[in-house]
């Protein structure tokens, strides 16, 4: 008998409790934003944006060259390579005020396409030519949520074979920008002369050169010549684009913005805030770099500002009333 009213106690007071919580108490971890929960202080710290590719290993990967500067691009008649080329060849110029800036193929890599038509105006950084890798490369193909993540310039690249050798240095070939596809001219033969006695030199018929597919993005790598690598094998590709030593950072819960423009709640002495503009560097998804706006001697409250929401009557940007 005194274990039965004991156990009715029991879910009584539990019941109690149940409908007093629901009354008017939310869960923490689902307060607005804007609600301080907890503050924090910057802090200074290494950053490195990196950012991990899937690949593989490929026999001839094809990659990318692209225009040094803007002008109109003059391609040259590109005889097809009988071996691996030793030394850089040249393929085009790009002209600018009489001046022209040359394209070359890297050694080790055999021409393979024009990408764009000859004496056609061309812009710093487009793809012109295609060219072929004499040998493995490793390749890791670029998505639309990853291409603006990574530069041309890149601070390092490292390639690791599943399975296999690795973590080596990987050397980047080419654009990342995807190809459309190449073509090829045919060669030109000289006119025989007429006035010339003796009969022009039977025509030697080579080997066709075939011209480059088209590609997504892409990078293309060079692992050491001492790596062994398989056609095919399965790679993961990381890039470093940027560091930084000693950053101001702060979690990136507390600060609300992206793409260089952010704001903080700055909790003052007297529990008060002030909304504040900072402006936003590297970041490894746990901080985030605050390259201006704030000393590092604030508290900062966690979550950060809510963005201002917007309106139901305003139009949307493109669309008019």
């Amino acid at each position: 008998m005194l274990f039965a009213v004991a156990a009715a106690g029991a879910v009584s007071a539990l019941g109690a409790c149940t409908a007093s919580g629901a009354e008017g108490v939310s869960t923490p971890g689902l307060a607005d934003r804007g609600v301080t929960m907890t503050t924090v202080k910057p802090t200074r710290q290494d950053l490195t944006n990196k950012v991990s590719l899937s690949g593989k290993v490929q026999l001839g990967p094809t990659f990318g060259l692209v225009a040094p500067v803007d002008g109109e691009i003059r391609y040259l008649d590109v005889k097809t390579a009988t071996g691996t080329p030793t030394k850089p060849i040249k393929v085009a110029n790009v002209w600018v005020g009489g001046k022209a800036t040359p394209i070359e193929v890297p050694a080790g890599a055999v021409f393979s396409g024009r990408l764009v038509d000859d004496r056609s105006k061309v812009t710093a950084g487009m793809p012109v030519v295609s060219a072929k890798q004499a040998g493995y490369g490793v390749v890791a193909d670029i998505d639309g949520s990853q291409a603006y993540q990574i530069s041309d310039k890149l601070e390092s690249v490292q390639a690791q074979i599943k399975s296999g050798p690795g973590p080596f240095p990987c050397t980047v070939l080419g654009t990342l920008a995807a190809l459309p596809a190449g073509t090829i001219p045919e060669p030109v033969t000289p006119q025989p002369n007429p006035s010339a006695s003796a009969a022009p030199p039977p025509k030697v018929v080579g080997q066709q050169q075939q011209p480059s597919e088209p590609t997504g993005m892409r990078l293309v790598c060079v692992p050491p010549a001492d790596v062994k690598a398989i056609n095919g094998a399965a790679a993961t590709v990381e890039v470093i684009t940027a560091r930084v030593t000693g950053a101001l950072v702060l979690p990136v819960e507390a600060v609300a913005g992206s793409q260089g423009k952010g704001k903080v709640d700055v909790v003052k002495a007297d529990q008060t805030r002030e909304t504040r503009e900072v402006t936003l560097g590297l970041s490894d998804g746990k901080v985030i770099e605050i390259k201006s706006g704030l000393t590092g001697d604030e508290t900062i409250a966690v979550p950060g500002p809510n963005l201002p929401a917007a309106k139901n009557n305003e139009p949307m940007p493109g669309f008019s009333k």
